[in-house]
């Protein structure tokens, strides 16, 4: 065999090795990289990672408040939801996911979920309504909050707030001990109309919350909540403690 041939049947045999080998099992296909965690950016895999386990796919029908409310995102600004998923909220399941908090996101990924959700926005459901603050300006009263709720709440949640025919107790030991005060303003403003809970205008028909009225029947549900859930005071019954009442 000459030279030439030679050399045309050793171009062959390499073509034929290489195609071989970039079909091997276990060899890595194009765009198979796997990439690093910190740098994960699109809001979709980040959300469903980090939030849609709580508060429910797209922002809705989860076990903590439906992010996607229109009402919701109309009283809580960028920097509110930023600070929350970023720190997180003490004391409630709410953890923090910032990595100067000790989660494991970072910067630019919680902006990223903040701008994800600022998207489900839908500003005409509300526009030329007067929106209550997200945070309380003032603190409220609790002994005026009661009377706000025997008009606003007592309908469905009973008289004491334990429970009636169509909602459930609002003062429950576990329920108080895992929300915070924010918490409970933001579900009496914007309510959970997956459950049938509506929100600050529609409690009692034609009759809207005003601002002071919110304040006072958070601080009458704060109020509510035992100082030491988990600690009863000795000699007596198994889950008594001290209710937080000015």
């Amino acid at each position: 065999m000459n030279r030439p041939s030679i050399l045309l049947v050793l171009a062959i045999f390499t073509g034929l090795v290489c195609a071989a080998c970039s079909h091997s099992p276990g060899r890595p296909v194009a765009g198979s990289e796997v990439i690093p965690p910190d740098q994960i950016m699109g809001f979709d895999a980040l959300y469903a990672r980090n939030c849609a386990g709580c508060h429910g796919p797209s922002g809705k029908g989860g076990a903590a408040i439906s992010l996607s409310d229109p009402v919701f995102l109309a009283i809580a600004d960028d920097a509110a939801i930023r600070r929350t998923a970023a720190n997180g909220v003490s004391g409630t399941p709410m953890p923090a996911f910032a990595q100067s908090a000790g989660g494991m996101l970072t910067d630019q990924q919680i902006d990223a979920i903040v701008g994800g959700i600022r998207s489900w926005a839908r500003p005409d459901l509300v526009r030329g309504e007067p929106l209550p603050p997200y945070r309380m300006p003032v603190p409220g009263d609790p002994r005026h909050g009661a009377d706000v709720y025997a008009t606003y709440c007592s309908a469905c949640h009973g008289p004491d707030g334990r429970g009636g025919d169509k909602a459930s107790s609002i003062v429950n030991n576990s329920y108080l001990a895992l929300v915070s005060d924010q918490d409970l303003r933001t579900i009496v403003i914007v309510g959970r109309p997956e459950l049938g809970a509506p929100d600050w205008r529609n409690n009692v028909p034609g009759k809207t919350m005003s601002p002071q009225e919110i304040s006072d029947v958070v601080a009458w549900l704060a109020a509510q909540r035992l100082q030491f859930p988990a600690k009863p005071f000795p000699n007596g019954p198994v889950g008594s403690a001290t209710r937080v009442i000015p």
